[in-house]
Order: C-alpha cells, then structure tokens, then sequence
C-alpha cells in the first residue's frame, strides 16, 4: 500500500510524542470472507497510530453490513471514542467481534464517523488494486519515547502496594508534565465487607487517599448514576469536555467536576487477567484539558499498568480470603510459607470453645434462612467480642466456635490474656442479651449458648491429609475446652472456666467444685462468673 501523505489529514494529527493522523488511500481496496465480497471501497482512510500498524476504514455504503450482527462487545479509547463490534457471517463461516466502528467519536477521531474497521486476520483475503495485500507493517515513526514505558521499567515494579503505586504513577504523569488535576482508580474486591478499593490523588491534597467502599455502595444511586458504574457494566468508557459553552453533562458527578473548574474528564476500563473490569479517571483543570499524547501515553502502557494493580489486587485479595477463612494471624502463617502438613509450632494459648444451644431443635423450627441467620447473628456476637479482645477464631464447626488467646510468657503466667479472654466472655453475654431483646420484639425464641476457657500447651499448624490440609491447634488442652463447655448444660451457666486458668483470678472468678470430663479420668475444678453463680 502507497502511504498517503499526511498533508491530506481530514482529522487528528501529529501530536509531539504520539501519532495519530487519518490519511486517505489512493487504492481500490477488497476484502472477502466466506466466498462473499464483504468490502470493496476506493474512499478508504487509513489510521495512523504510534506504534501500531496503519488500520484501513471503509465508509458503510461501501461494506456489506447485512452480513453483520451486532454484539454487545465494546472497548475504549480516551482519544478516539467507544468502539461498537459486529460479528461477520458469510458462506457459513463467523468471525466474532471482527468489525468495529466509532459510532459517536470523539473529535479527534471524528474522521472515522459512519466507517467501519475490520481486524486484519478475521478476513479470509484483501486485495488492492486487484493484487493481492498483506497487512500493513508498523509505521517507523520518529516518535519521541513515551516516558510512561521507561516508569514501567525502572519505577512500578517496585511498589509494594496498590496505594504505592498509585503514588508512583502520579509522580510520573506529573513529571511527564501531564496536566492531572485529579485521579482514581477503583479495584473491585473478592472481600466479604467490601464491594471495591478506590484509591485517589487531588492536587489541592497531594496525597494518595484509599477508600474502602462497602458493598452497599454499589446499590446507591450515586454509584448507579456514575460513569464508573456504566462502564463496569461493559459500556465502555467516558470522555467528556466540560470547558466549551455547552458541555455534555450526562452524569451528576461531571456537574461537580465542572463547578470545581475542571475542563476534562476521562474515565478508562482497566481490564484484569480473569477479565473483571475496574477503572482509571482523570480530570484536568488546564484549558483544553488532556491532549493526544497525553493520552496516547497513557493508553499505551494500560494493559501493562493494569496487570501490576491486577498483582497487588490478588495478594490483597488472598491476604483478605485467607484471613476471612483461617483467621488474620493463621492467615498470614500460610502466606509467608507454612503451607505443609506438619509445619507448625508448639505453643501456650487459652483456648476458647462455644456452643449454640438447642440448635437442632431450632434448625427443625425455622426455615433455612431464618436458621441461617440466627447462626450468622449468633457467630457475630462471638467472633466480635472475641477479635475485639486480642483472640482469632480458628474455626467454626457446625454451630460451634474454637478460638485461641496466645500466651505471651513461655511459662503461660500471662494474666494480661487471661483477661481479655474474660473481657470476651462478658462481652459475648453483653451483646447475646441484646441480640435476645431484638429476637423477642420480632417473636424470637431467644438464643442460649455455652462457652468453656482453658489452658495449655497445643500444636498449632497444619493437619490433613495430603492433598486437603487444615491449620488450628490440636493437643488435649484444645479437647479438654470442648468437654468444659459441654458440662455447661450439665451444671446450669453458660461460661465454665478450668482451673489452670482461673488460678490467675480466684477473687473474679466463683468454684462450681471438682467434676469429670468426659472421656479424662481425673477431676477437675471448674470456675464461673460471679454474676452466673447465684442461678447455678
């Protein structure tokens, strides 16, 4: 293909640093798939665009548009517009989203309206003048180098976090005399509390801000009505210039950018490796907001940008679901490395085991979901009060929760965590109470419980079998707490508390006398609250 001289540009332009020019072909040009003639055109414009090869665009008239379905399928770029995909079908073959178009582009693309593209590869043969045509190369173009590339390479890596990269980034742009006056970036979460992390630099700040944004978030009508929201839904992106006398305000949010002074505004999908969609914006207060380069730049180092975040998206997110399902602590262990079976410590800990009473009788009673979320509301009050006093619970086990309170001294003489551990108790009887007042105005049978406390030496660390492992502590004392607390039906209280731990707090603490445990030969003594002593 003869290339055209940029002199006869009907859009765009060379842009310092990055190209983008539109240049009409001088050539017949044909392309066929299926058999069919889908395109044969002689009013061809041909895309420039910093290193990327020249791409051929063809007005409707002259392309075979009844041969194309329309799909649903859109990418984006903040230069050039969203990009809508058909689907080429002809003598029984189908290329899938092998055609696209800018319908609405923006003014720097605005060339290209009612033309259509096709990639190269999908079309079975392209021809000429009537010769056959091999896809055009890469223009060598004297472009300067893009700044960004180099960040990539010497800077990003580094970061240890998604905030700090964010920071890094900014420096970048800025340094690259990039005219940001604001930015965000939202992650989308596999986190149980949280919908998203949005993290944000304004220059009246300087300052990279995280916001961790609760799954209710995505429900308000501020999300639902925001860019952000349009383009998670697969829309593509936003560019929008809010300087010119009658700027399109489609969204509430671009009205508040304005009225900051804000001149442009961008808003880019970042796509992830298992495709989930999070997003960059950019506002700029500079008349005439962001150039080509400046988002050319951008553009170019996306797919790499968005696979560093997409890293530190998936350690937050491992650290988040390991903890959420081991435990913070127990979490941490597994990743920084203790991931075989045997690996372990021996330790001194309380041990902690608490129990739902009457929970057969209340699963027959209620229905799934009722049943459900009295375990839920039920497990709140506990692990709560028992995280909120320096515990982490290792399990739950039916209706059933183990905990440990680690012990500081090798001896185990640790009052300090013997306290919190009674500290968790009151705290447990405090909000089930409250938990009961509620369940009553709503007809409730109320909720009952037991917990026993122990105290011991125990292995904490991975059990199993080869291919299914389990981390939590094993050891008698861990056994001795579950029968502690099952004597809590038997002697009338829901707290029971051995020995070896009350020894610390005999002038706290109330003896209920010597029993047996079930399955241990010797007695012990078993002590409780106070304030449960009289009704035992």
């Amino acid at each position: 293909m003869k290339q055209p001289s940029p002199s006869g540009t009907p859009s765009g332009g060379s842009h310092a640093g990055y190209r983008l020019t539109l240049d009409p072909c001088d050539r017949q040009v044909r392309g066929e798939f299926g058999g069919a003639r889908i395109v044969d055109s002689d009013r061809v414009l041909v895309m420039h665009e910093t290193r990327l090869a020249p791409v051929y665009y063809f007005p409707r008239d002259d392309v075979r548009m009844d041969l194309m379905e329309k799909t649903g399928h859109r990418t984006h770029c903040p230069f050039k517009g969203n990009a809508s995909y058909w689907t080429l079908k002809a003598g029984g073959k189908e290329a899938a989203n092998a055609v696209w178009s800018y319908e609405e582009p923006y003014d720097e693309a605005e060339g290209v309206r009612d033309y259509v593209a096709f990639y190269w590869d999908a079309l079975d043969a392209w021809f000429e003048d009537g010769a056959a045509a091999q896809q055009p190369a890469v223009d060598d173009t004297p472009d300067a180098e893009n700044p960004f590339i180099a960040w990539l390479v010497t800077d990003a890596w580094k970061a240890s976090s998604s905030e700090t990269l964010v920071e890094s980034l900014v420096r970048c742009l800025i340094e690259a005399g990039m005219p940001v006056a604001r930015l965000r970036i939202l992650i989308r979460t596999l986190h149980p509390q949280l919908f998203a992390m949005a993290y944000s630099w304004h220059e009246d700040t300087r300052e990279v801000t995280v916001w961790r944004a609760p799954h209710a978030m995505a429900l308000s009508e501020q999300y639902q009505d925001s860019p952000f929201a349009a383009i998670v839904n697969g829309e593509g992106g936003v560019r929008r210039r809010l300087d010119g006398p009658d700027p399109k305000l489609d969204y509430p949010a671009l009205q508040d950018f304005r009225a900051e002074g804000m001149t442009d505004y961008v808003a880019v999908p970042m796509r992830f490796s298992d495709g989930q969609i999070n997003i960059i914006s950019m506002s700029s207060r500079t008349p005439g907001g962001f150039t080509v380069e400046d988002l050319g730049r951008l553009y170019e180092i996306l797919p790499s940008l968005s696979r560093l975040l997409d890293v530190q998206a998936l350690k937050m997110t491992a650290s988040t679901l390991l903890g959420t399902y081991l435990g913070k602590n127990t979490g941490q262990r597994v990743l920084d490395g203790l991931v075989r079976r045997g690996d372990g410590e021996s330790m001194h800990a309380l041990i902690w085991f608490s129990d739902l009473r009457n929970s057969t009788s209340m699963s027959e009673a209620l229905s799934s979901d009722a049943y459900l979320a009295t375990l839920n509301a039920f497990f709140d009050c506990m692990v709560g009060s028992i995280v909120e006093n320096g515990g982490e619970v290792l399990k739950f086990i039916g209706d059933a929760v183990l905990a440990i309170f680690p012990v500081a001294d090798p001896d185990g003489a640790d009052p300090a965590a013997c306290g919190r551990a009674l500290t968790a108790v009151r705290a447990v009887r405090s909000r089930i109470q409250e938990l009961n007042r509620q369940r009553s105005d709503h007809g409730l049978a109320a909720i009952e419980f037991g917990v026993g406390l122990h105290r011991g030496d125990v292995t904490y660390g991975n059990v199993g079998s080869t291919d299914r492992l389990d981390f939590t502590v094993v050891g008698t004392p861990a056994n001795e707490a579950a029968r502690i607390q099952d004597l809590c039906k038997v002697l009338g209280t829901p707290v029971l508390v051995s020995a070896r731990l009350a020894e610390r707090f005999t002038a706290e603490l109330v003896s209920l006398g010597r029993h047996v445990l079930r399955g241990v030969d010797t007695e012990i003594e078993l002590w409780t609250l106070p304030e449960l002593a009289e009704r035992t």
